[in-house]
């Protein structure tokens, strides 16, 4: 449901707006909150934070619709604002815009028209909350966006983004090349280079084919998330498939002596999911951080080469979908007990 506030001291626009969306209101697709002028908006604002759009006059009183243009861009990046007035000359379109407007409808309103246009501006805010999800769960797939995503990571919203943190269950996953460190030591950049892409684009088309997502990418390695249904066998699946996608890819360097292998560590449990990073260099990774996923990192240490380690909380919970074996009691780094560790063979 699309949450649209209406800023206007004509109180007739209030009533005309309910009489001409009462269907979209009655179907829940539309929820209208209304303020006098600038100033109450403000407090709307505040008072609900989950506005998708504003629609604005420009002459009132005690704050004008111009100002409150401003102080929307200033606050709100993503919150879009289109202007509804009789003041439909082009030095007022003109100011509109520079001070953020997405668009402006000019008094008498055509409903008809208001309701394309609130359609198109609610649009472009979800299109705008997609792609700032996109680029927060899987950093590493730049893309050119407009001045609002790109504004996104400074300012107040870098400090709001710090505090969206939270805890919830799901599966995490190291995957590493095995000896590719050699390589890169002896052969040219470009080799090396070009050839862990390739490796690391196998592994991106697997975890996404399984809904997982691309945490980060370190060195060699790379880590991977699954949260929701089935989060633990969607891991698994995928880190099978990947074994035997680079095995059976035949890319390998110049020399044809290196058979790329990898090694795997997997865990599942309650995860902290936030915003990790720097205010002061304006740069935040959205990840995960606790003990499932140091565990799972000193698993993929603890991996031959071709082999998948899971803790035995994983086993309890995958045992009677997947063949797996007992390796035994693993020492691992940072931890005081031994861990039970099993190997997924298929």
């Amino acid at each position: 449901m699309a949450k649209i506030l209406v800023v206007d001291d004509e109180e007739d626009l209030e009533v005309l707006i309910k009489q001409k969306f009462r269907q979209k209101i009655r179907q829940n697709e539309y929820e209208f909150v209304f303020a006098i002028n600038g100033r109450h908006a403000l407090e709307q604002l505040l008072e609900h934070k989950d506005i998708d759009m504003v629609l604005s006059d420009i002459n009132m009183p005690e704050m004008d619709g111009l100002t409150l243009l401003s102080k929307i861009s200033e606050q709100n990046s993503l919150l879009k604002s289109v202007i509804v007035s009789a003041y439909g000359d082009m030095d007022n379109i003109r100011t509109a815009m520079n001070r953020g407007a997405f668009d402006f409808v000019t008094k008498p309103v055509n409903f008809a028209d208001l309701e394309i246009t609130i359609e198109k501006t609610i649009r472009h805010v979800y299109q705008l909350r997609e792609t700032i999800k996109a680029v927060k769960e899987n950093n590493i797939l730049k893309m050119y966006v407009d001045e609002t995503v790109l504004n996104f990571m400074g300012g107040k919203e870098i400090e709001r983004a710090l505090g969206e943190n939270e805890i919830y269950e799901g599966t995490v996953c190291f995957i590493d090349i095995c000896g590719f460190t050699s390589i890169s030591e002896n052969e040219p950049a470009d080799v090396v280079v070009n050839l862990l892409n390739a490796y690391f684009d196998i592994m991106v088309k697997e975890i996404i084919k399984e809904g997982g997502v691309v945490d980060k990418f370190m060195g060699d390695a790379v880590m991977a998330t699954f949260r929701g249904e089935y989060h633990l066998d969607r891991a698994i699946d995928t880190c099978l498939s990947i074994r035997n996608e680079i095995k059976k890819s035949g890319i390998t360097d110049n020399s044809k002596d290196y058979i790329p292998e990898v090694s795997i560590g997997i865990n599942t449990g309650d995860m902290v999911w936030g915003n990790i990073g720097s205010k002061t260099l304006k740069r935040l990774d959205y990840t995960v951080i606790g003990d499932t996923v140091n565990v799972a990192a000193r698993l993929q240490a603890s991996a031959n080469k071709n082999q998948i380690l899971m803790s035995d909380k994983c086993y309890e919970l995958v045992k009677d979908s997947f063949q797996c074996k007992e390796v035994g009691m693993l020492k691992l780094k940072n931890k005081q007990s031994p861990l039970l560790a099993y190997e997924v063979l298929e």
